[in-house]
Parts: structure tokens; C-alpha cells; sequence
């Protein structure tokens, strides 16, 4: 778990946009109490900040936010891409070298290089929240994982384009002028809880699951996410795809594919634990 947080559209000295944003940061200390960074692209009033929680490559290699090996890209990216270890073998069958250390974010940076945003975000596998500045077009792409494990919060206030991991990062910007969304409330009272897009906020949303969402500064227009990625259209095309083996078959195809999904997901240079059901936890090699 890490924070991530940004601004773009401000006309303040280069000072008070980095002490802003380092302020946002802060608020999401307890998400990533390892490390922070902040960077800015001054003419453009563009601040990226990062609050780290060190999992894997634990050395300043890792630090965010991170810098593409063109110099073309900046990102700072909340989560885990757990196939990272097979994408940087594909990257380096496609002629990519000069890798810098072993950090899951540096493999994001080349693929993204490599293959362009969308064609990346289709192989990454992985629970992801990330913020992705191109100094080339000049524009800002903000990016969720499939089912929306990660959290991020966008949109505008005044003039101002915001972005945080939780609310309370947008909430210590000082020109932040929280007003409460009457139809969040609303959804609130009738759910028990605010859904995607909404927020609690008027103006602010909450990115969906599966999209990313493409801005460039001085061009306030209507923010539309766009999909990378559909639970109905997988579950349709699986619906055309049945498994067709025996049922010994199909628990040893369940089997492999559980056993590869955890097996990726225990990859760290720090102490792994688990989690059960009931909040008891144990080492991994306790594990049945």
C-alpha cells in the first residue's frame, strides 16, 4: 500500500506547488511510511507526489516518482504488478536493457516506453492506482486496476485539476473549497456507501474500475474515463469458452491457476504474512 497524489493547472511558484504537494503526500503517510518524493513540470503547474511502502527493491532505485529511462514519462503508482518479473523478460526479448534495479514500477515505465499506455495495461496483472505524466504530448493519464483494488480520487476545483489516493490528500490543498455532493448523500443514505463515479465532494469523482482517464493542462473539459477493460465482456466471451475437460480435469486447471496467481503475489524483499478470514495471521510457509 502506498499514496499517491498530484495537482496540475497551478499558477503558483515552483516552492509553494512542491510544498503543496508534499502537503497532499503527507496526509498519506500511513499508507507509505518508507519514503516520500515529490516532482514538479513547473510551466505546466504540475506537481506528482508519492508516499512509499518499500516491497519490492527496497534501495532508492525504486524511489518515486520515477522517471522513464527516455526521460519521456514521470509516474508515481500505488500497488503491485505481480506478472513484473515476466514483462521485463518479454521487454528485454524486445531489445530493452539498462535496467537501473528490480522495482515493478521501473518495468511499468519500459513497458509503457515499449508498447504505448494501452497495450501495457492490458499485460499488467496486478493491483494498481497510478498517475502518468507524457512531457511529450504535455498530458496527464490517471489509470486503475481491473476491479478497482486501488483507490483514486480526480477532478477539478476552480481551475485547479487535483488527485489523491484518499480525499483527505485533496482536502489539504489550502485552495481546496470542499462543497458536499446532495446526490452522493443521497446514494450514501439509500447504500450505506458512495459508488463509483461519485465522491462525497461535488466535482470530485472517484476513477472506476478499469479505466484510465487522459487530460491535458489548460483544457477543462467534461472528464470521461475511458475502459481498458470489461467484467461483463469477459464473463460473455468465458461463457463462449466452457471448460470442456473432466472435472478432475477442470480442479487441476484451478488448481495450477490458483497456485500461479499466489505463487506471483508472494514476490517482496521484505517479510511475507497472511491475512485469513477470521484476522488470524501466519507465515506463508504455515500455509496449507
Amino acid at each position: 500500500m502506498c499514496g499517491i497524489a498530484g495537482i496540475l493547472n497551478d499558477s503558483q511558484s515552483g516552492d509553494s506547488l512542491l510544498a503543496n504537494a508534499k502537503r497532499m503526500a503527507d496526509t498519506l503517510v500511513h499508507r507509505g511510511p518508507d519514503d516520500s518524493g515529490v516532482w514538479m513540470e513547473r510551466d505546466q503547474g504540475l506537481a506528482l507526489a508519492h508516499r512509499r511502502l518499500s516491497i519490492l527493491d527496497l534501495s532508492q532505485q525504486g524511489h518515486q516518482p520515477m522517471a522513464s529511462a527516455c526521460d519521456r514519462y514521470r509516474i508515481v503508482f500505488n500497488g503491485e504488478i505481480y506478472n513484473h518479473a515476466t514483462l521485463r523478460n518479454e521487454l528485454e526479448h524486445a531489445g530493452v536493457t539498462g535496467w537501473h534495479g528490480h522495482s515493478d514500477t521501473e518495468v511499468m515505465l519500459a513497458a509503457i516506453t515499449t508498447w504505448g499506455i494501452p497495450a501495457a495495461l492490458e499485460r499488467f496483472s496486478g493491483m494498481f492506482a497510478f498517475a502518468l505524466w507524457d512531457r511529450e504530448t504535455r498530458s496527464l493519464t490517471l489509470a486503475r486496476d481491473r476491479v478497482g483494488e486501488k483507490p483514486l480520487y480526480y477532478g477539478y476545483n476552480g481551475k485547479l485539476f487535483l488527485f489523491g489516493s484518499e480525499l483527505k490528500a485533496l482536502r489539504a490543498h489550502p485552495d481546496f473549497k470542499p462543497e458536499i455532493n446532495r446526490h452522493s448523500l443521497a446514494l450514501m443514505q439509500r447504500l450505506a456507501y458512495i459508488p463509483a463515479p461519485y465522491s462525497i465532494y461535488q466535482g470530485i469523482h472517484k476513477l472506476p474500475p478499469g479505466t484510465l482517464l487522459t487530460i491535458q493542462p489548460g483544457h477543462r473539459v467534461e472528464c470521461r474515463p475511458d475502459p481498458y477493460w470489461s467484467a461483463r465482456k469477459v464473463a460473455e466471451q468465458g461463457q463462449h469458452t466452457l471448460f470442456k475437460g473432466t472435472e478432475e480435469e477442470a480442479l487441476d486447471k484451478l488448481e495450477h491457476l490458483l497456485s500461479n496467481t499466489i505463487s506471483q503475489q508472494m514476490i517482496a524483499d521484505v517479510p511475507l504474512g497472511a491475512f485469513l478470514s477470521g484476522g488470524v495471521w501466519t507465515h506463508p510457509s504455515r500455509l496449507p
